[in-house]
């Protein structure tokens, strides 16, 4: 079979890398970045324009194919590491996965730690922009006990930047996109199907009325994570911790960070705001709740609002802590599990 047959190779092409100096490490690694969407872009093409051998792996086909043809990502960072638009070579692009992680020193699954490292978005097929870089990000491995073996791994490509949390309970706790992401969603749902009214999702999104119903998710938040005795930070110390924002609230730090500058409402509702962050962040929160005889009425609320939308049970099909098999499970319990894998009785 060939290319007009409409055949397209697994491994879509090896791209020549290119060398532009070494600023995250003088030994550059073997990365495997694992998701071609916004923040698999910006990351591959960050890691490939300090010098790493990178490849990026898809499952389907169609966002690879601009890339191929370009030669590359082109990308635009408007933070603090500002510059004209440059191209990012990889070594392989490919819907095989086995392919992207042979000879890989290090796996970069493109969802999320406690965060996303970047304000980052795809503006075109084969573009990315970086519109802010976080100061900090924590992490933790499962087991928490493999924290440095990460740690060492990590402070090679982004010096500085990630931080061991505590286990994996701190970062999923402290996952603040899925604190402000389905509110702003789900509260701007009329806009956000009005295709004739583009808006800026942090700048006119978060009015005060909608963070008035993130600070409700936010406290609740707060409260399972003192339940189970992890450690946590609301989620205004976290703006001031990961975007150097200071304000007197968080409607205000909301309005005042710059790498929110012109990021853009999603088209609609089947976005991941609402597909992803729901049933794997705010379901088992509210699912930890109830273990922990926490109420969590905001976050429930967002949950039944999102599954009347989507016509899907979210409370039934998300990551709930029977799914997790940690039904029934004292909080000692939970806290071995994390840090040593160890099964819950």
């Amino acid at each position: 079979m060939n290319r007009g047959s409409g055949f397209i190779p697994r491994v879509m092409h090896r791209l020549r890398r290119i060398w532009l100096g070494n600023q995250h490490d003088q030994h550059p690694l073997a990365v495997a970045v694992l998701g071609a969407g916004n923040g698999g872009l910006a990351m591959a093409s960050d890691l490939a324009l300090a010098g790493h051998r990178v490849s990026l792996f898809n499952r389907g086909e169609e966002r690879l194919r601009p890339i191929v043809a370009a030669g590359g990502v082109s990308l635009v960072d408007s933070g603090p590491e500002a510059g004209p638009p440059m191209l990012a070579r990889f070594e392989l692009v490919t819907t095989d996965p086995g392919a992207a992680i042979e000879g890989a020193e290090l796996l970069m699954v493109v969802a999320e730690a406690s965060t996303f490292l970047f304000a980052a978005r795809a503006v075109g097929p084969a573009q990315a922009h970086i519109y802010g870089r976080k100061r900090k990000v924590t992490f933790a491995a499962l087991p928490s006990a493999r924290n440095p073996e990460v740690a060492a791994l990590l402070e090679r490509i982004y010096p500085g930047r990630f931080v061991a949390a505590s286990s994996v309970l701190e970062t999923s706790l402290d996952n603040i996109g899925a604190v402000f992401h389905p509110a702003i969603a789900l509260l701007n749902a009329g806009r956000i199907e009005d295709q004739s009214s583009e808006f800026e999702f942090y700048r006119r999104g978060a009015s005060p009325s909608v963070v008035r119903v993130i600070e409700a998710v936010d406290s609740e938040r707060c409260l399972i994570a003192s339940a189970l005795g992890v450690p946590h930070v609301t989620a205004l110390e976290w703006m001031k911790e990961s975007y150097s924002v200071e304000a007197g609230d968080l409607h205000g730090a909301l309005q005042a960070n710059p790498g929110y500058d012109g990021i853009m409402a999603p088209s609609g509702l089947s976005h991941r705001y609402l597909t992803e962050d729901v049933p794997t962040s705010l379901v088992p929160m509210s699912s930890l709740a109830r273990l922990l005889a926490v109420p969590s009425p905001s976050i429930d609320s967002l949950i039944d609002l999102a599954s009347a939308i989507h016509g899907v049970d979210y409370f039934a099909t998300g990551r709930t802590v029977e799914r997790l098999g940690l039904d029934g499970a004292g909080v000692d319990d939970i806290l071995a599990h994390v840090a040593a894998r160890r099964s819950v009785a």
